[in-house]
């Protein structure tokens, strides 16, 4: 049975584990108590948030309104010869499913592993890593719409994805709480090593002929030895995008800084390293007050304990700033800010 719960702390329900509170907070655990949410009136009468893991929030101050947790659950595939439609409930933690369709070898996920938050958000934020974006495993969603109390469902086309954004960030954001997504993947791997350290660590492990589960685990090493454990200090993971610059741009970097790391992308502009440039600039590993970045990986900002949410924006102020005046290149956060 939905019930509603008032002034809730949130900090167990962000991974930065900022310790604000919401007037109102409800949790959602089937399509049923979205229908009772939307009988209440809140959906009507309060601002809105909407959470999974709360992975991808820095809350600045307490929130006036309503947060709902979504924690929808399950997990079904049909198989059709090679292709692979799996389902998946938008509260099923994102990592979960992944380790689901690899045990399956369901392949197309796999360079996804370890990317923290739930299955309902990876749309919204159109998830990314090691080369692949959720995009290109994406076969559809189903939402609610927030104002009328009906399921919608979305296709590929419908949803707009663009580096880190969907219609979800856009012209609908505020607007449908997804309730579940389905992936086209694969039975018949597509190995994808080419990108970061995956190479690197596959033959470190003398594998050869990889699988979907050695990928899946070389990508789990890298990012654990690179990223902090939410568990035991507070994070967003990576909480700048990676800036992606015109060609002409590129030049003068690089001109300047002949080892930027960089990467082409397919529409003829260039993607630079946020880390490797927030690096150079000598943020690694920096600490101010409760805040900074983390040691092994400065695109990552943390909570040494007791940080606010303004203590850490503040701090992403400033190597904005820097990483502006030492490259001419402004860095974009990857976080949303409440």
């Amino acid at each position: 049975m939905l019930q509603i719960l008032e002034n809730i702390s949130l900090k167990p329900y962000n991974s930065f584990a900022i310790d604000v509170n919401a007037h109102y907070f409800a949790e959602i655990k089937t399509a049923d108590d979205l229908n009772d949410l939307f009988q209440t009136g809140l959906l009507k009468t309060q601002k809105l948030l909407i959470v999974g893991g709360g992975s991808n929030i820095l809350f600045t101050q307490d929130f006036a309104g309503l947060v709902i947790k979504v924690s929808i659950k399950g997990l079904n595939a049909a198989i059709n010869g090679d292709n692979v439609l799996v389902t998946s409930g938008a509260g099923e933690v994102w990592n979960d499913f992944v380790n689901y369709c690899v045990a399956n070898n369901f392949a197309g996920v796999e360079n996804l592993s370890l990317i923290p938050g739930t299955v309902g958000a990876s749309p919204v934020q159109n998830i990314g890593a090691y080369g692949v974006e959720l995009k290109d495993v994406f076969e559809s969603c189903t939402a609610f719409e927030i104002k009328t109390g009906q399921i919608e469902t979305f296709t590929f086309e419908d949803c707009h994805f663009g580096y880190r954004e969907s219609i979800f960030k856009g012209d609908f954001k505020g607007k449908y709480i997804i309730t579940e997504v389905t992936f086209r993947l694969s039975s018949q791997p597509k190995i994808n090593t080419s990108y970061g350290a995956i190479e690197a660590e596959l033959r470190q492990r003398g594998i050869e002929n990889p699988n979907i589960a050695d990928v899946s685990a070389a990508v789990s090493h890298i990012r654990v030895s690179k990223l902090p454990d939410p568990s035991t200090i507070g994070n967003a993971g990576s909480f700048f995008k990676n800036p992606v610059i015109e060609k002409y741009e590129f030049a003068d970097v690089v001109a300047k800084f002949p080892d930027v790391v960089h990467y082409p992308t397919p529409d003829g502009k260039i993607k630079l390293a946020a880390g490797w440039l927030i690096e150079q600039c000598g943020w690694k590993g920096r600490k101010v007050g409760e805040t900074g970045t983390w040691k092994n990986q400065a695109l990552v900002l943390v909570n040494h304990g007791n940080a606010t949410g303004t203590e850490v924006f503040q701090f992403s102020e400033q190597i904005i700033d820097s990483v502006k005046s030492t490259f001419g290149v402004t860095l974009d956060r990857e976080v949303n800010i409440l």
